[in-house]
């Protein structure tokens, strides 16, 4: 029987961040879990195509932009689940136990993410996860930065990622509305970001670029703010 998880990775200049990640998805393939593992590249000139090729990556290249850059990874993966994580988010120890257990009770109506915790993030680290926790659980909202577990029956059924440039993963989770569960397992992400412009100030920003998309403002428009912000 083939392992079942195809695990997708949007990439772009992301060598200095991949080693935690890649460290925590031993155990998945010491579980049998993982059939395959995809980096989906929007043209990186740094070290992560080595990387790839060192980890027995197969590697889609495209345009760059997380959407279409998942769109892509999704069509070429040939697993029956698809696990999607960040290039800067590891998964905490245990996780392909709580994994193995979710997939045993083929609720392949359903997709799951991971509780969130940022890497040296300290006390503000701890608030702004436990509020996206929050988020996630009462709002149905979790960012890709949690990861997406998903059947590629269910992906499909939802339309898959949008070939956007911000905001996918919530367009996702809107369209997984209802049919979204918790894993008691975290994925434990960079602070970075947040390290270098300011929790309150990135916090901020995020929330704004929320409720204008969900007030309608479109994806490109977004992306131009928030490049322009950065």
């Amino acid at each position: 029987m083939r392992a079942p998880i195809s695990v997708i990775i949007p990439t772009l200049d992301a060598g200095a961040a991949l080693g935690p990640t890649l460290a925590s998805l031993g155990e998945g393939l010491e579980a049998g879990l993982i059939r395959e593992l995809i980096f989906t590249d929007g043209g990186s000139s740094d070290a992560t195509l080595a990387i790839a090729a060192s980890a027995g990556a197969h590697v889609i290249n495209g345009a760059p932009g997380r959407g279409g850059q998942l769109r892509r990874g999704c069509q070429a993966a040939h697993g029956d689940w698809f696990l999607v994580l960040h290039a800067d988010t590891a998964l905490s120890p245990g996780w392909s136990t709580v994994v193995l257990a979710y997939l045993c009770e083929r609720r392949t109506d359903r997709a799951a993410y991971f509780r969130l915790a940022f890497r040296d993030g300290g006390r503000a680290g701890r608030i702004v996860a436990g509020w996206a926790n929050l988020r996630s659980a009462r709002a149905g909202l979790p960012y890709g930065d949690q990861g997406l577990l998903i059947h590629r029956d269910l992906y499909h059924e939802a339309g898959g990622y949008p070939d956007i440039p911000l905001m996918e993963d919530v367009a996702i989770a809107r369209a997984l509305r209802g049919r979204l569960t918790v894993l008691g397992a975290t994925a434990s992400t960079s602070a970075r970001r947040y390290l270098s412009e300011g929790w309150l100030r990135r916090g901020a920003l995020n929330l704004g670029l929320l409720a204008r998309y969900l007030t309608g403002t479109p994806p490109e428009r977004l992306a131009r703010a928030y490049t322009r912000r950065r």
